[in-house]
């Protein structure tokens, strides 16, 4: 396959894009709302929430199986020209179907039918979503040319808002721009397929090989996202629309900061079925226990900091009014080390080791766990219920894949600084929260605390020689001096 990408810069590139999909909302969201109100951006919004369900099916469990499958055959160019078009055409196939269900769904549902314009410039993300084979891209590492490609058309996209939203009817070209950012990218994916595999179809086709990894693929993404989205949706049901934007202000902090602690994996899953299928296992082991220690590393100053300082943070992203979601915040932040730790186990273990059901059991457990928890608790605690109804669930799924890996996650776990990380974050906090009865509003009390608290841990932590922290730093420091 020729130079293997670097894994750094791999989860660089990884980490600029998470970002970018974050970034490229708080630019345009403040503006566009003002614009659109309420009714507006609602419009867009539920369309697209209703789009995400047929692209759902439509994509069946391609994009985290494409990413396996062709991870395993990407130095044989003929082996994954053939994946590669076996697996289109399969996307192809149901997104067909999928049109076909949603096109009668806007002509007959009178709901779809009122704003039909928007659904059909809404829908076309299904047509580039099958096109862009993004998983290909991701099984030979390019995120480079992902990254940049993708803040790209976000820039062009944001240029566009700006340029072509001025009144509260134009919801429906806010709904094409938002198209443009987020998937009008992969028609380059597709013109661009041609330097990795043969555009001649092969023939001889075998997709029945690949359909109970699919099914069991898609079964993932559904019980994913059920349990995602269940407490919104059941917080909106029981209790009120402020509740549930409480809860929202909460879980959006909690998203950012997830999308950095699970960057890694992501990066870590075409590389850990590399060496699945080459039977490199002392390689595969040696970066799961970096993997976890890096999870470690990360969330959990994070998750405390945001403990101490919710008020401050919530205040600071989505003002004053909601003082309701601080709770909230503190009881999710736990999520923060779960779901960065599942992430290793199910999608960069049980994934290349061709476990996947484990994760799919895993899911449904703490999909079982959210509804129960939910039910008995959102009526009297509103979000604050949701909110442990969520940390339960993730618990849950931590529970159910570690017991399933106990035999060769083990000796990760034990490998772990413990007393280092929790005397760090004991030293940073104690510090931080001296600065915050300065009391000088939320901003300044962010930064100046964020400061002293992530300075004094990584400074306790360099002191006390954490082997991955030396590295990083070793690595920061010698980039530094290469450029001078």
């Amino acid at each position: 396959m020729g130079k293997q990408k670097s894994l750094k810069l791999n989860f660089v590139m990884n980490a600029i894009l998470t970002m970018s999909q974050f970034i490229f909302p708080l630019i345009t969201f403040p503006y566009v709302s003002r614009i659109l109100l309420p009714a507006g951006t609602g419009k867009v919004s539920f369309a697209t929430s209703i789009v995400s369900y047929f692209t759902l099916f439509a994509q069946l469990g391609i994009p985290t199986y494409g990413i396996r499958a062709c991870a395993k055959v990407r130095d044989d160019r003929e082996e994954l020209s053939k994946m590669v078009q076996e697996l289109l055409i399969i996307n192809l196939v149901m997104s067909a179907l999928s049109y076909a269900v949603y096109f009668a769904a806007i002509y007959y549902v009178p709901r779809f039918r009122q704003d039909k314009e928007l659904f059909l410039i809404i829908g076309l993300t299904i047509f580039f979503n099958a096109i862009g084979m993004e998983w290909l891209y991701k099984a030979l590492e390019q995120y480079t040319y992902i990254t940049v490609r993708s803040i790209i058309f976000k820039f062009i996209a944001i240029v566009a808002m700006f340029l072509m939203v001025h009144e509260q009817s134009d919801y429906v070209i806010y709904g094409g721009i938002s198209i443009l950012a987020s998937s009008a990218s992969n028609i380059f994916n597709f013109f661009h397929i041609h330097r990795y595999i043969n555009i001649k179809p092969v023939g001889h086709y075998n997709f029945k090989k690949h359909l109970k990894a699919i099914v069991v693929f898609f079964a993932m993404s559904c019980a994913t996202t059920i349990y995602t989205h269940l407490d919104t949706v059941m917080l909106g049901f029981i209790r009120t629309d402020v509740d549930v934007g409480y809860y929202n202000a909460a879980v959006k902090i909690k998203t950012i900061l997830v999308s950095i602690v699970t960057s890694l994996g992501v990066v870590l899953l075409p590389r850990a079925s590399y060496y699945v299928e080459h039977n490199m296992m002392d390689e595969f082991y040696r970066i799961t226990k970096k993997a976890i220690n890096f999870v470690f590393l990360i969330a959990t100053p994070m998750m405390v900091y945001f403990m101490l300082f919710a008020k401050e943070g919530v205040f600071f992203l989505s003002g004053d009014a909601y003082a309701g979601a601080i709770i909230p915040m503190q009881v999710i932040m736990p999520t923060l080390l779960f779901i960065g730790l599942t992430n290793i186990m199910g999608i960069q273990m049980l994934v290349p080791l061709g476990k996947e059901k484990v994760v799919l059991y895993s899911e449904i457990a703490g999909m079982i766990v959210d509804i129960i928890l939910n039910a008995l608790l959102i009526p009297k605690m509103a979000s604050t219920g949701a909110a442990i109804g969520t940390l339960a669930a993730e618990i849950a799924v931590f529970i159910v894949q570690y017991v399933a890996l106990r035999g060769i996650i083990k000796e990760a776990y034990r490998q772990v600084h413990y007393v280092a990380i929790g005397s760090s974050v004991l030293a940073g906090g104690v510090l931080a929260v001296l600065i915050k009865r300065m009391q000088w509003g939320s901003f300044m009390t962010l930064c100046a605390s964020a400061i002293v608290f992530f300075g004094v841990y990584f400074l306790i932590l360099t002191i006390a020689k954490e082997s991955l922290v030396i590295e990083i730093e070793n690595q920061l420091l010698g980039r530094i001096i290469k450029k001078k």
